[in-house]
């Protein structure tokens, strides 16, 4: 089983409430609701290595005092196309 697995599938259902998420969003949302939460490393694989997962952009903007550029997500159309 896969360390990770409550994590992407909590991410999952994220996505299919919100359409798309970028990565500090999704990284807030899990340690606001798992006790154990996740590292911002753990997010950005488990983004980056799930096929179920697509990247949709990127913003630039002011996230935790300071400006960085953060990848936008979204679920992926083979997937949603697969459990509809």
């Amino acid at each position: 089983m896969s360390r990770t697995q409550r994590l992407r599938e909590e991410v999952r259902i994220y996505l299919e409430e919100n359409d798309t998420a970028n990565t500090v969003e999704i990284f807030d949302h899990l340690n606001g609701r798992f006790r154990w939460g996740a590292t911002m490393n753990q997010v950005g694989n488990i983004m980056a290595k799930d096929i179920r997962f697509s990247k949709v952009g990127h913003v630039r903007g002011l996230f935790r005092g300071s400006t960085y550029t953060v990848c936008i997500w979204g679920l992926a159309r083979q997937a949603v196309q697969a459990t509809s």
